[in-house]
């Protein structure tokens, strides 16, 4: 084949990866999947959407698919876990969409990957190879080839590193060792008819507590409830996902609050995450290879703001590829340089925000009393950083 008839390569079927697809199709690129899973889909619960999140959507051209499939809060809403003192309460109807041009809402992580590969799914320029698991890459003047484990080259124009948080194309190329943080979250999906009806709010709602916090909230329509906690551990960690234990989760959180401690006794069954992130870096593109979501930048949880990263990064590549005339190494170059800041912020600040939800002692009572008189203005205001992106500044670094 001819360059101009080579695909981009892809490592990764994930959000991030399908959401890159979908953005290099509206260029006209041809597109090849790389994903190592025997079949493409999403672990995980529920996730938060930002305002952010849905101006990626509708650049993508699935908005009307993650919009039918998400469930819209009336609110934030953030306790103390010890005495159930209302901390902080940011609406997020009316005025909050009119701020930011868009709303919040939470949804299943299952749900946005579904909305993103329908779109995908509806294009005649993506193949997808499922099983396949990136080893190596190699470089010339003219395009890349991967090499996976099964000993198949694939042959493309470029390469998006899109294989998450352990990704092997940041291992070939960077090298460097995650941090662990020594939080571990839980995460569970709960009937509605198992959930206490006095927390049944239409919110996404916090829990906060001294090295731990709570996390529910609405999904698929109410008929679902999203229940996450974490606490820090006290053994020692390593970056991993695995089955949980219900005696260990209700180990930690002695001195919580009754109302917030039944959130711990619902789930049958528990997902374990020990958590980690990475210092941020300043160059994730290597010649034809650059890297997106959580292989460039991955974040602890605290920002919610994971797959709506990956979702700006897909837009934002698709965006430097339109103005830049389809020219790879242009388009890399200015993908990053948009990118390096304002995702670095969004990994420091994660840290940051976990600090303050796990608060204990005086600092614990001075974060109840910043936020308790805040007004819902002075929030926005606060939030505008984060929720102001839109395709048409998505440049603008």
């Amino acid at each position: 084949m001819s360059n101009s008839n080579l695909p981009i390569l892809i490592a990764g079927g994930g959000i991030g990866g399908i959401a890159a697809a979908l953005a290099l199709t509206r260029q006209g690129f041809n597109v090849k999947v790389l994903e190592q899973a025997p079949q493409l889909g999403e672990i995980g619960a529920g996730i938060q959407l930002g305002p952010n999140a849905f101006a990626a959507f509708d650049a993508l051209g699935v908005g009307p698919l993650a919009r039918s499939r998400a469930v819209y809060t009336d609110e934030m809403v953030m306790h103390d876990a010890l005495d159930e003192f209302l901390v902080g309460r940011i609406p997020t109807g009316e005025a909050f969409r009119e701020r930011f041009g868009n709303p919040y809402a939470v949804i299943h992580r299952a749900d946005v990957h579904r909305s993103l590969l329908e779109g995908a799914q509806a294009s005649d320029r993506i193949e997808v190879l499922t099983a396949t698991t990136v080893q190596r890459v190699e470089q010339d003047d003219d395009g890349v080839t991967v090499h996976d484990t099964d000993g198949r080259r694939h042959r493309g124009i470029a390469l998006i590193g899109a294989d998450g948080v352990k990704s092997a194309v940041r291992r070939q190329y960077v090298g460097d060792d995650a941090r662990v943080s020594g939080h571990v979250v839980y995460r569970a999906v709960v009937e509605r008819k198992d959930f206490p009806a006095e927390l049944q709010w239409n919110a996404a709602s916090i829990w906060v507590g001294p090295n731990c916090h709570l996390v529910h909230y609405p999904l698929r329509g109410g008929e679902q409830y999203n229940v996450v906690v974490t606490f820090h551990s006290r053994e020692k960690e390593e970056w991993s996902v695995r089955e949980g234990s219900r005696e260990e989760v209700q180990s930690y959180f002695e001195g919580i609050c009754p109302k917030a401690r039944q959130l711990i006794d619902l789930p049958k069954d528990w997902k374990r995450w020990a958590t980690a992130d990475r210092e941020p870096i300043g160059n994730w593109t290597f010649g034809r290879v650059t890297l997106l979501g959580d292989a460039a930048h991955p974040t602890l949880q605290y920002l919610a703001q994971g797959a709506c990263m990956a979702l700006e990064d897909a837009v934002t590549l698709g965006e430097a590829l339109r103005v830049s005339g389809n020219d790879v190494a242009k388009a890399f170059a200015l993908y990053q340089r948009s990118r390096i800041a304002r995702t670095a912020r969004v990994v420091l600040s994660a840290r940051e925000m976990g600090r303050i939800f796990h608060a204990k002692g005086v600092e614990r009572l001075v974060r109840n009393d910043l936020w308790q008189r805040r007004s819902a203005e002075r929030f926005y205001d606060a939030m505008e950083w984060l929720y102001g992106w839109k395709v048409e500044n998505c440049l603008a670094a």
